[in-house]
């Protein structure tokens, strides 16, 4: 399932990739927030991680201003990998090296149609395993 969150600045971005999402008949869930009222990221962020790990095949995808903040909030819990992705081949890296579970994106620096080509590679790329795997077990804290 994709989990969707976003503040007031990734509002427009979330509703346009949502859309998207509707004509490829994918179901998303959105946590919020629902409108350009102004509202603060770490809350959003915090909803859409409890959705995400509720079931292992969810990914996230995040959306505010610059995507740092999604980013540093989401990234408090140790069970989350989240990636700010700027283009496709930032997004392929995120998944293939560091299996990342949610994508974070920045409102402010993208447009729909690359918005959209980013979530496609992001969702479409498997993770590797290999080398990368023992350092993902690091970033959670396994041994």
């Amino acid at each position: 399932m994709i989990i969707m969150a976003s503040d007031h600045r990734g509002y427009i971005l979330k509703e346009q990739l949502k859309t998207f999402f509707n004509e490829e008949n994918i179901i998303t869930i959105d946590v919020g927030t629902y409108s350009k009222e102004p509202v603060d990221y770490p809350d959003f962020a915090k909803l859409g991680v409890e959705k995400v790990l509720e079931d292992k095949n969810n990914v996230g995808i995040f959306i505010c201003g610059s995507g740092n903040g999604m980013a540093m909030a989401s990234n408090r819990n140790p069970k989350i990998r989240a990636a700010l992705c700027f283009n496709q081949n930032m997004a392929m890296l995120a998944r293939k090296d560091n299996d990342a579970n949610v994508l974070c994106l920045p409102a402010n620096f993208l447009r729909k149609r690359k918005a959209i080509n980013i979530v496609k590679v992001f969702l479409t790329t498997s993770f590797e395993g290999g080398r990368h795997a023992r350092r993902i077990k690091k970033i959670s804290g396994e041994k």
